[in-house]
């Protein structure tokens, strides 16, 4: 939390691209796409009770939903998860940007009303986020990076807010370990330029550790 303090002070801490090396990039590319493949197919039978506790909560609805985010130099691609929203759940949303408890360019209520039972069950335990291990199989997402955001959200970045689009975006990453939606959209990003510059393996490794912890004992989700 160092450098979330740093942010707050007025201390930024610039982007630092020196870690992202050839070698660095291939190696978790490799593991991104073996972890993935064997999560896949290991989670099937998860997946299928998943899908199947959604449609008797909701036969009219998907199971799936996806989400034009940006990821890397901005680049948009479609985020899956499972719905945990009622059907049209989107189209509530300018409606409910005044009831915002994050601040700076993200929007999360706590109490969302659009949020299905299963879907505040699923949201808590991170399963919702299961489908994006095809996205990291695809290569849009990373199993550890910054959080891909939506386009309504980078249209409000700064110059320095901009610096977390450096990298291919991830389905956990230091700021779901470090509070979630505890902290604010600042400490979110400063998290993210630490993350960044200390790019190693062994940094991802650790984090998909510290992820398990949080989603066994859930603080922060919703």
């Amino acid at each position: 939390m160092e450098t979330a303090s740093a942010h707050r002070q007025g201390q930024l801490e610039q982007i630092n691209l020196e870690g992202l090396t050839p070698a660095y990039i291939f190696t978790k590319r490799c593991f991104d796409f073996t972890v993935s493949l064997v999560g896949l197919v290991l989670l099937s039978g998860v997946f299928l009770i998943i899908s199947l506790v959604i449609k008797l909560d909701d036969p009219r609805g998907k199971v799936f939903y996806s989400q034009t985010r940006l990821g890397k130099d901005g680049q948009s691609f479609q985020m899956w998860k499972f719905r945990s929203m009622v059907r049209d759940a989107d189209k509530m949303v300018d409606k409910l940007l005044q009831k915002n408890e994050v601040e700076g360019a993200m929007f999360k209520i706590k109490d969302d009303p659009r949020i299905t039972r299963v879907g505040r069950f699923i949201r808590k335990y991170s399963l919702d986020e299961l489908p994006q291990l095809y996205n990291v199989l695809r290569g849009d997402m990373s199993l550890v990076g910054p959080r891909p955001p939506l386009p309504r959200e980078v249209a409000k970045y700064t110059n320095y807010d901009r610096q977390r689009l450096a990298v291919i975006p991830g389905v956990t990453g230091l700021w779901q370990v470090s509070g979630r939606n505890e902290l604010d959209f600042s400490e979110m990003v400063a998290l993210d330029i630490r993350y960044i510059n200390h790019a190693c393996l062994s940094q991802d490794i650790k984090i998909l550790f510290k992820t398990v912890l949080v989603v066994i004992h859930p603080a922060g989700a919703y």
